[in-house]
């Protein structure tokens, strides 16, 4: 495994006449829980979009372990896009069942294991579910492959309080020990501040601040308090 899992260079997408990624420079690194944190429309979710090959930059370059974004890396890719969805008819054992015969790296016997301590029954409809239990079930299909990266992009966008502690909770019990990489990106930091150890800030397209958890606490106090004098004027508009 490389030192860094994602590097990019002047990387640039325009949509139209808005920049929603404008020359961003970033190298994350391998093995770390990484928040990408930002107001809503600063270009996170077009940047996961970009590494993971959904979408091709306008200039400048990325490198996702190691190689062009793509076929060639993208088994040992698991990605929750921000509105995964599943079909309402389908039950969560149908779910895991589509998992184990679709998605590299994937262990039914690691997925039924998650539901049980996510507390998911297997046999109820994704259409019973509330949004909560549904996004459990997403992110499940992603913690139970083994792969080299998983990218979730705004996992906790609409999820009562309850719920979204109880998927932190897990998150950080599941990955305490994993040698895996993660990215998580999000607007709302109050539930998720322990749960990263790196951090991107991005702002407009840019990446305005990039570092350890440690070291940014260490220079500018809690994550929360960095985050809201970091955005205060957007979220004042």
């Amino acid at each position: 495994m490389t030192s860094t899992i994602v590097e990019c260079h002047q990387l640039t997408k325009n949509y139209g006449k808005k920049k929603a990624l404008n020359e961003l420079e970033v190298a994350i690194p391998a093995g770390r829980i990484t928040g990408i944190l930002g107001p809503n429309g600063c270009g996170k979710s077009t940047f996961f979009r970009t590494l993971t090959g959904l979408v091709r930059p306008d200039a400048g370059r990325i490198e996702v372990l190691g190689k062009p974004p793509g076929w060639q890396n993208n088994s040992d890719i698991a990605y929750l896009p921000d509105r995964a969805r599943w079909y309402p008819s389908h039950t969560a054992r149908m779910a895991l069942e589509w998992g184990n015969s679709f998605l590299p790296g994937f262990s039914m016997e690691r997925a039924i294991q998650l539901c049980d301590y996510m507390d998911i029954d297997l046999d109820m409809r994704v259409g019973g579910m509330s949004r909560g239990q549904e996004a459990r079930v997403m992110l499940i299909l992603c913690l139970a492959r083994d792969v080299q990266m998983i990218v979730l992009d705004e996992p906790f966008t609409g999820i009562d309080v309850i719920s979204r502690e109880a998927i932190v909770a897990s998150l950080i019990d599941y990955l305490e020990d994993s040698e895996q990489s993660v990215l998580i990106s999000t607007h709302d930091i109050q539930e998720v501040e322990g749960l990263f150890d790196y951090n991107v800030m991005m702002k407009e397209g840019r990446a305005i601040w990039s570092g350890s958890t440690e070291d940014l606490r260490a220079e500018y106090g809690s994550l929360r308090d960095v985050f809201r004098k970091m955005y205060m004027k957007e979220w004042n508009k």
